[in-house]
C-alpha cells in the first residue's frame, strides 16, 4: 500500500535538456527530508514536454537515487494507448515499484474507452498501475463503477484522485473496498481526503515543504490530531500560492528560492508573473522554508 506524502517531482532543466545531477541531489534530498514516495515524470515533472528517451531517462535515474529506500511511482500515462504501454515496459524494465497513469487527454473516451485502455497496459505489463484521475486537465473524469471494474484487475491498484471532490474517496471506499489505495491529488485538500478514507497524497507542495509534509502526515496517522491541524494550516498559503498560475512554473520558483534547482520550465509555460513570485515567497516565510 503506498501511503503517506509523496512527492510528485519536478524536473529541473538546462538550456539543453534535463538536468540530470540537480534532479538526483532533488530526490536524494527529499528522501532524506522523510517523502514517502517520489513520482517522476507526471504532469509536475512537464512530461508533456519531454521528449521520449528524456522520460525514459528521468525514470532510470529515478529509480538509480532512490535505491529501494522508497517507492519509485513512474508517470507512464498518455492518450495512444500503445504509447502508454511502451512507458510503462520501460518504467517496469528500469525497476520502477509501480506506474501511475493518467487518464487519457484530449481523445475524450467514454467509459468504456477507459476501461479497456487501462485493462490494455494492465495486460501487457506486470506491473502495479496506480490510476490518475484529474478532469480538470484530462477533461473528462472516471466513473467509480469504471474504478470498480479496473479493480478486479489483479494489478490495478490505487488511484491518485485530483477531483477535489470530497465525497469520492468515501463513495470509491464503500464500493471498492479499504485495499484500494486512494491517494490525494489536490494538496489543499489531502488531510480532509484522510480523514474520507484516504491513504495519502501525490504532492506538488512537498516539492518545496517535504518535512512538513511528511510530518502532517504521520501526525494524522499517530492519531495526533492537534499537530496535524497546525501543520495543515501552516501550509495552507503554499498550497494557494503554488496554484496562482500553471504548476509547476510556480513550484519551481520555489525549488530556486531553496537553491535545490533552476526554475526553468519548458513552451508552452513560462515562468510565473512577479505577483505570484512574490505570493510563494511570502508563503514560505510564513511555513519556515526560507527567511
Amino acid at each position: 500500500m503506498f501511503k503517506g506524502s509523496i512527492v510528485a517531482l519536478i524536473t529541473p532543466f538546462t538550456e539543453s535538456g534535463v538536468d540530470d545531477k540537480a534532479f538526483q541531489g532533488f530526490v536524494d534530498w527529499q528522501i532524506r527530508e522523510g517523502t514517502q514516495g517520489v513520482v517522476p515524470c507526471g504532469t509536475t515533472g512537464e512530461s508533456p514536454t519531454l521528449s521520449h528517451p528524456e522520460h525514459e531517462r528521468v525514470v532510470e535515474l529515478c529509480v538509480e537515487v532512490a535505491k529501494g529506500r522508497v517507492p519509485v511511482i513512474a508517470g507512464t500515462g498518455s492518450n495512444s494507448t500503445e504509447e502508454a504501454i511502451s512507458l510503462t515496459r520501460h518504467a517496469k524494465k528500469a525497476g520502477a515499484d509501480a506506474a501511475l497513469v493518467v487518464t487519457p487527454y484530449y481523445n475524450k473516451p467514454t467509459q468504456e474507452g477507459l476501461y479497456q485502455h487501462y485493462r490494455a497496459i494492465h495486460d501487457a505489463v506486470d506491473l502495479p498501475i496506480v490510476i490518475y484521475n484529474i478532469p480538470g486537465r484530462s477533461v473528462i473524469d472516471m466513473s467509480i463503477d469504471t474504478m470498480a471494474r479496473l479493480a478486479e484487475l489483479p494489478r490495478i491498484v490505487g488511484v491518485k484522485d485530483a477531483t477535489a471532490d470530497l465525497v469520492r474517496p468515501l463513495a470509491t471506499r464503500l464500493r471498492i473496498g479499504p485495499e484500494f489505495c486512494q491517494l490525494s491529488g489536490e494538496d489543499a485538500t489531502a488531510t480532509a481526503f484522510l480523514a474520507q478514507g484516504g491513504h495519502g497524497c501525490i504532492s506538488v507542495t512537498a516539492n518545496v515543504a517535504p518535512r512538513l509534509c511528511a510530518e502532517m502526515h504521520a501526525a494524522w496517522a499517530e492519531g495526533n490530531l492537534k499537530r496535524m491541524e497546525a501543520l495543515r494550516d501552516l501550509l495552507m498559503p503554499l498550497h494557494r500560492a503554488l496554484f496562482l498560475e500553471t504548476s509547476p512554473g510556480p513550484v519551481k520558483y520555489g525549488a530556486k528560492l531553496l537553491g535545490l534547482s533552476d526554475d526553468r520550465v519548458r513552451l508552452p509555460l513560462v515562468p510565473p508573473g512577479e505577483a505570484t513570485r512574490n505570493a510563494v515567497r511570502e508563503a514560505m516565510v510564513f511555513a519556515g522554508l526560507i527567511n
